[in-house]
C-alpha cells in the first residue's frame, strides 16, 4: 500500500478549483478524502508535503484565511480527490463568517456521497482541544468516517508525543466516526508521511 500510494502521489496532481458554496461543489465523479483542522495546525504545508509539491497548497501567514472548500485532482485518468477545508476556530473572524463556514461544512459533510473519509489535523503541541471535539462531533453526527492525524510532530520531545498519542487514541476510540489507529506527522522532516498517503489510498478503498 505505501509502494502504491507513493507511485500515485509522484504522478499528476493538480488544483481544480475552489468552492464557496454548494453549488460550486464540482461534481461527485471520483472518491474524495477531506483534510480538515484548526485555521494554524499546518494543514497547507502537510498537504504540499503529502503530495510532494511545495506550492500546492498555498501557506498563509493570516489563519484563517481559506474560506472555502478547494478540490485537487490526482491521478490522470483521474483517481481521487483531495479537498482542503476551510480551517476553523479563528478567534479574530466575525461572527457571520463563522457562521458561514459552519453551514458550508456542515452541508458538505452531510450531502456528499463520494467523501469517503475525512483527515481531523490535531497539533502535536496541543493534543485535542475543545474547538477540535466540536469538528469531531460535526463528523460524528453527520456519520462520515475520520482519522485523526497529529502535525508538527518533529516539534515536540518523544516522551511528549507518545503520551498526546496514547490520550488521542483514547479519545478516538470513545467516538462513533473515528479510525481508532492515529498518524503523527511532520511536514518538514517527512514522519509519517507515507502512511499518510497509505491511510488516503485505504479510505478510498
Amino acid at each position: 500500500m505505501i509502494e502504491s500510494a507513493r507511485k500515485i502521489f509522484a504522478g499528476p496532481v493538480a488544483f481544480l478549483k475552489s468552492a464557496p458554496k454548494l453549488e460550486h461543489l464540482p461534481a461527485p465523479v471520483v472518491p474524495e478524502v477531506a483534510f480538515a483542522g484548526r485555521s494554524n495546525v499546518g494543514k497547507s504545508s502537510l498537504l504540499n508535503a503529502l503530495t510532494n509539491r511545495n506550492g500546492l497548497a498555498r501557506t498563509s501567514n493570516t489563519p484563517g484565511r481559506t474560506q472555502e472548500l478547494n478540490f485537487f485532482d490526482v491521478g490522470i485518468p483521474l483517481a481521487f480527490r483531495l479537498v482542503d477545508m476551510p480551517g476553523y476556530g479563528f478567534a479574530k473572524a466575525p461572527k457571520d463568517m463563522v457562521r458561514q463556514w459552519r453551514y458550508l461544512v456542515n452541508d458538505f459533510l452531510r450531502g456528499r456521497d463520494v467523501l469517503k473519509r475525512a483527515l481531523v489535523l490535531i497539533d502535536s503541541r496541543h493534543g485535542i482541544k475543545e474547538v477540535d471535539r466540536e469538528i469531531l462531533a460535526m463528523l460524528d453526527k453527520a456519520a462520515v468516517s475520520y482519522r485523526i492525524v497529529l502535525t508538527k510532530a518533529d516539534k515536540v520531545k518523544a516522551t511528549d508525543l507518545a503520551a498526546v498519542l496514547a490520550a488521542t487514541e483514547v479519545e478516538a476510540r470513545r467516538r462513533p466516526a473515528a479510525h481508532p489507529s492515529i498518524i503523527a506527522t511532520s511536514s518538514e522532516g517527512g514522519m509519517g508521511i507515507a502512511e499518510l498517503r497509505a491511510a488516503v489510498l485505504e479510505a478510498i478503498g
